[in-house]
């Protein structure tokens, strides 16, 4: 396979980049702004020897995934709003059981069904707190079609590693987007698959509780028997209510993240070396940052960009660093409550120079908008 160059969308980027990482299984129900994801899959997976499931609803397709995924293939599906709340339950699931998944959110206007093709930033606290209980997930947020594809191979990659579900949650404007792409010949961008024991089928136990630490998983059908229950259970996978068992399992399922967050945690800095204001953004909202930044960089103010792209774990120490020294911090994004300025504010030793910059109609946040919010800053000073 030749590199080339493809005029693609970003959701076709995001099933190109799974099938890239080698996910061989998708099921899922069209909802808007997602659907691409699902048609792309439908068409390509057959082509190569993987399976496409369309499913009855959201509920249904996460717990295929997981089904997929224990039988030992990477799987993924895609929905948006309304789909992800009904995944949370089966989300749930594969977070206690440790199941390697990727999940599309592409994040659309609600509550509810809202404005169904417009777009949102407003599922932030749902992707880390959408389940009930002390659980934890790894969430992204491309801001381009090249990230749509790349971020999708590293989710993969998380995923099997740390034996965890990670969500990928671009906002509908970067999901319709189309750009050119260059598409990495295989072997390009590093492929991860999950580890798989070695020990005697007798030995294996499907979970361990050691701090920091991730068991191979084997294949359901293969000659290493084991047991996956949603219940809270010991390392041979049976259910086990003990205080002590329950304690080490919820610790681990935090640390394993936690001892790798500079492996999981990923931003982009863009002017920030020496800059006065710093914007924040993550999503399409970072595309209006940068361009606003040239243009008030022109006009003699010194603004910097600090993109998000995980947003779950969030990126308290690269808030911390870039927002050392700076006068003003903007967080601009399309939610009304400031789901990640409530989070930057935590971090600042003086909230009041936070600037919250949100937008909840459907349209995106422009760089004029940032551009008048900057310049406002010293007129009211």
């Amino acid at each position: 396979m030749e590199t080339s160059a493809k005029l693609m969308q970003g959701n076709e980027a995001i099933a190109e980049g799974a099938f890239y990482a080698g996910a061989r299984f998708f099921a899922g129900y069209p909802i808007t702004p997602s659907s691409e994801v699902a048609q792309v899959s439908s068409e390509r997976l057959p082509k190569l020897g993987g399976v496409y499931m369309q499913m009855e609803d959201e509920i249904a397709s996460m717990a295929a995934i997981i089904g997929a995924s224990l039988s030992g293939k990477k799987s993924f599906t895609a929905t948006s709003g309304p789909g992800f709340s009904l995944m949370q339950e089966n989300l749930g699931l594969a977070v206690i059981a440790e199941v390697p998944t990727v999940v599309v959110n592409v994040q659309r206007s609600g509550p509810s069904t809202g404005l169904a093709t417009k777009p949102s930033q407003s599922d932030i606290m749902q992707l880390r707190w959408g389940r009930h209980g002390d659980q934890t997930t790894i969430a992204l947020m491309p801001s381009s079609v090249k990230e749509c594809f790349e971020l999708t191979v590293k989710a993969f990659n998380l995923s099997e590693k740390f034996r965890v579900p990670v969500i990928m949650a671009p906002d509908e404007i970067v999901g319709h987007m189309r750009e050119n792409v260059v598409v990495p010949k295989p072997g390009e961008l590093e492929v991860i698959d999950r580890e798989k024991p070695v020990c005697k089928p007798e030995d294996y136990k499907p979970f361990t509780f050691a701090t920091g630490k991730i068991a191979p998983l084997a294949s359901y059908g293969g000659e290493h028997i084991f047991h996956v229950t949603s219940s809270m259970h010991g390392e041979d996978g049976y259910s086990n209510n003990d205080p002590e068992n329950c304690t080490n399992r919820i610790q681990q399922l935090h640390q394993k993240l936690e001892m790798n967050r500079d492996e999981i945690v990923l931003t982009k800095n863009y002017d920030t070396a020496d800059c006065e204001v710093l914007i924040i953004a993550a999503g399409a909202v970072t595309r209006s940052a940068r361009a606003a930044v040239q243009e008030l960089r022109a006009a003699g103010i010194k603004a910097g960009v600090l993109q998000l792209i995980t947003i779950w774990p969030f990126p308290d120490k690269e808030v911390i660093a870039a927002a050392k020294g700076v006068g003003k911090v903007i967080v601009a994004e399309m939610n009304y409550s400031g789901q990640l300025a409530g989070e930057v504010a935590k971090l600042l030793p003086d909230s009041s120079e936070l600037i919250r910059l949100n937008r909840f109609n459907g349209t995106i946040i422009t760089p004029q908008d940032i551009v008048d919010c900057v310049k406002s800053l010293g007129r009211n000073e």
